[in-house]
């Protein structure tokens, strides 16, 4: 199993740019996709990004396409979620979660981290 960790989160200005790092624990880490999921107050969790194991292959929402890059690096253990352009309904706590393949699917990840809270102000 491994253990994952976010960071990176706060309260940032509309047009504003943040960046989430998710650290993870474990030396399998390389083997697993990762995504980036975000859920608001009162909404279900949804897919924001995913990366392959290698970081060749990403997928995106259609809402961040554009704005939002996701990338890692398998030899600090991290995934990051890079946010530009940030809009006041991209305010959600921002989860990292890891499974195997890449894929949109929430029920596809096995492990998650706690959350990290993104506040963007109009």
């Amino acid at each position: 199993q491994v253990h994952l960790v976010e960071s990176g989160g706060g309260l940032v200005q509309a047009g504003g740019s943040l960046r989430l790092s998710c650290a993870a624990s474990g030396r399998t880490f390389s083997s697993y996709g990762m995504g980036w999921f975000r859920q608001a107050p009162g909404k279900e969790r949804e897919f924001v990004a995913a990366i392959s194991w290698s970081g060749s292959s990403t997928l995106y929402a259609d809402s961040v396409k554009g704005r939002f890059t996701i990338s890692r690096d398998n030899a600090k253990y991290t995934v990051y979620l890079q946010m530009n352009s940030l809009k006041p309904e991209d305010t959600a706590v921002y989860y990292c979660a890891g499974g195997y393949g890449l894929t949109k699917d929430i029920l596809e990840y096995d492990f998650w981290g706690q959350g990290a809270q993104i506040t963007v102000s109009s």
